[in-house]
């Protein structure tokens, strides 16, 4: 239950986004700019302190690290396979791949460290380093390619992946920002979450899910069924000690990212479609994750 609760407060930003945009002043003009403050600033922000916080050795941590890639890969292998699909229409596809193999960091790491106190935090943090790249890197994908865009331009100029591969070389180089320096950029990220949920729930259409309720169907279930299952084998096959297989568990079965539909609105995909899986997303993690933490608790038993 205290798994369940802890995506409580992610829901309702995103409902309050909605009652803000629809009745108050604060309307459809002022959360464009949002979206676009939050998609250029804070969330690169976020995602480069967040990744430069924890020091990383990588050699130590292989096993971790590749089962943290092994539960992205399937995700984005089994998001690709849909766009072959008789039915599936491109645009919607372009803009909701990314649902499927993307996750909250905000809810990784505070998860993570509820069920591993430092230390889980420390990994959760090496599997956001190697992954959050790999998953900025296939969302952009099938949009720059639905949209007609330069893929390589694209990829050198978004600030999620360009803050991200910063953060992970930063990190492995050892480097670290001013004390000074890192208390203003945590601040600056810290607005992110909140912002980036609100900008979801102004976005919402529900309704949208309807215009390919299949494919919505067929992408959440990549998210909160495919990817915990094969992390539970995955990591009992991996034989990783116990703490690190909880938190890959929790890792695959974590809600969506929230920039999601940032990354879709400001690419030109269909935000609407992509604001309500995130909605679903996060209400499907608040049963899910506490469920395939249990499981998993039952197959080491």
């Amino acid at each position: 239950m205290d798994d369940a609760l802890l995506l409580l407060p992610d829901f309702l930003l995103i409902l309050a986004g909605f009652v803000v945009c629809r009745r108050t002043p604060l309307n459809r003009p002022v959360w464009d700019a949002v979206e676009r403050l939050v998609y250029f600033l804070l969330f690169p922000a976020l995602l480069f302190q967040s990744i430069l916080r924890h020091p990383l050795s990588l050699a130590s941590a292989l096993p971790l690290a590749g089962a943290g890639l092994g539960v992205v890969a399937v995700g984005v292998l089994a998001a690709y396979g849909l766009r072959g699909l008789p039915g599936v229409d491109a645009r919607l596809h372009a803009s909701g791949a990314q649902v499927a193999f993307r996750f909250n960091s905000y809810v990784a790491l505070a998860l993570a460290e509820r069920l591993s106190g430092g230390q889980g935090l420390g990994w959760m943090a090496l599997l956001m380093s190697v992954c959050v790249p790999l998953c900025n890197i296939a969302a952009v994908w099938p949009l720059a390619r639905h949209g007609g865009q330069h893929y390589l331009r694209e990829l050198v100029r978004n600030p999620l992946i360009v803050a991200t591969l910063a953060g992970l070389l930063c990190n492995l180089l050892g480097l670290r920002l001013p004390e000074l320096a890192s208390i203003t950029l945590s601040r600056i990220g810290s607005a992110a979450l909140p912002l980036g949920l609100m900008a979801v729930g102004a976005g919402l259409q529900l309704g949208a899910l309807r215009e390919a309720p299949g494919l919505a169907a067929a992408l959440l279930a990549i998210r909160h069924a495919l990817l915990p299952a094969w992390a539970v084998a995955l990591v009992a096959m991996l034989a990783l000690p116990l703490g690190q297989q909880a938190v890959v568990v929790a890792f695959a079965a974590m809600p969506t990212a929230s920039s999601c539909y940032v990354l879709a609105v400001r690419m030109g995909g269909h935000g609407g479609y992509v604001a309500g899986l995130v909605s679903v997303s996060t209400l499907l993690a608040m049963v899910g994750l506490p469920l395939w933490l249990a499981l998993w608790r039952l197959s080491t038993a």
